[in-house]
């Protein structure tokens, strides 16, 4: 198995290298110097990265930066596991519930006639999904701290009338190496507009779990390539002498899935009666008017591998099933398990997926923070992904706003 790793590791490298024989920035040999109290605050997400991943022997960036600062034994995301919502809770502190996000495939009453989903880029810009809530990037822009933030979701949006100073369009393509030094060039700009909070994300990982399964080479490559990633982020953080707080996150973990596992919705109830939403690992379902008895009849009785609850009776504990937003009925499948419309889509169905019950242990998060703030070699128990917007509100000096967050479970870990 170690074999296999390095193996996978030495040919990510090899596949990098080509790359960056193809046209990848190098890093530039001269730098201006930052001045010794600028302390930016640095957020990274490696989407649907498991904190079991480290083990693969592919990470030596990371788990350095793990044994020299702090790591968490786990961090539990926030229901339902999947992208957006999770990633906004973590720049708001807010549960899905309660800033609007509530998948990544939505729709709103008061926003008729869209369907809010990762492709639709006029809904993804549209700030009326996202002002519910405030990330860090906005109330920092109001107390007059510059932002710079590389393809978080939302940052695109002009969220209560405010964009970060500076941001990007996301762009899947763009490959890793020019993320970071697109981040790095921030950093060179002149003292008064440098930010003083930033944030990166690399989403090939989670792709890699979606296409190929969490227990493959091909994943345990992208692996392997996130590091990289990080190894260049701190390269240039070093070459420039700025000594950053670097916290690196995921939003959810990943579960191996199969066709031969999944559960067919038209199978069970009349798809003329209504209208799914969302599906996968878990479905969201909306009756058509007039077949609400009928649909509720079929769908909430028993099922093998699937529970279906009406949003009103989701289990307290998910926090979730109260905002408008969340479809009329919810279907959660078993881990490993998909909740599909029909035959054709179970044939176009991931050999890995995410948006399980969040406590499970295939959706755990990672969570390393390493810097100035951070003391030496901690190791933090399992705390709720809403706990990193306090942390960052501290880092960069702005007060945070009220959140279902509280600094508490990462504060033993704080210099101060």
């Amino acid at each position: 198995m170690k074999k296999f790793y390095l193996k996978a590791f030495a040919y990510s490298l090899l596949v990098l290298g080509m790359a960056g024989c193809a046209g990848l920035p190098e890093q530039p040999t001269v730098v201006p110097k930052a001045s010794g109290n600028y302390q930016p605050t640095i957020l990274v997400s490696i989407d649907g990265f498991k904190p079991e991943y480290l083990q693969r022997g592919v990470t030596p960036t990371l788990n350095a930066l793990a044994t020299d600062g702090v790591r968490a034994e786990a961090m539990r995301p926030s229901y339902p596991s999947i992208t957006f919502p999770n990633h906004y809770t973590l720049v708001t502190g807010l549960r899905p519930d309660r800033h609007g996000i509530v998948g990544n495939t939505m729709e709103d009453q008061q926003i008729p006639g869209v369907r809010f989903r990762l492709g639709n880029k006029e809904a993804v810009l549209d700030r009326r999904w996202w002002d519910q809530a405030e990330p860090v990037w906005v109330t920092a822009e109001k107390h007059k701290v510059n932002t710079a933030i590389m393809f978080w979701p939302g940052s695109e949006a002009a969220i209560h009338g405010v964009r970060p100073s500076e941001y990007r369009t996301f762009d899947g393509k763009l490959a890793p190496a020019v993320r970071v030094d697109t981040m790095l060039s921030w950093l060179d700009k002149p003292a008064g507009e440098r930010p003083q909070f930033l944030t990166v994300y690399f989403d090939q990982v989670d792709h890699a779990g979606h296409d190929f399964g969490p227990d493959t080479a091909e994943v345990t490559e992208a692996v392997a390539s996130a590091d990289v990633a990080i190894a260049r982020l701190m390269d240039g953080l070093r070459v420039r002498q700025i000594k950053a707080n670097v916290v690196i996150v995921s939003d959810h973990g990943m579960a191996a899935t199969s066709s031969e596992r999944s559960i067919q919705l038209d199978q069970i109830a009349n798809p003329a009666t209504y209208e799914v939403v969302t599906y996968g690992s878990y479905a969201g379902i909306e009756p058509k008017a007039g077949q609400e008895k009928l649909v509720a009849t079929a769908l909430l009785k028993s099922h093998e591998h699937m529970q279906c609850w009406k949003k009103e009776n989701i289990p307290a504990r998910l926090q979730f099933g109260k905002n408008p937003r969340v479809p009329s009925i919810i279907c959660s499948a078993d881990v490993g398990w998909l909740v599909m419309p029909d035959a054709k889509a179970v044939s176009k169905a991931n050999k890995g997926s995410h948006g399980y019950d969040n406590l499970s242990k295939e959706m755990q998060a990672l969570f390393i923070a390493n810097g100035p703030a951070f003391k030496k070699a901690s190791v933090l128990p399992a705390f709720d992904n809403v706990d990193v917007y306090p942390l960052l509100m501290k880092l960069i000096g702005v007060p945070a706003l009220p959140s279902d967050g509280k600094i508490d479970a990462i504060q033993p870990a704080l210099v101060q």
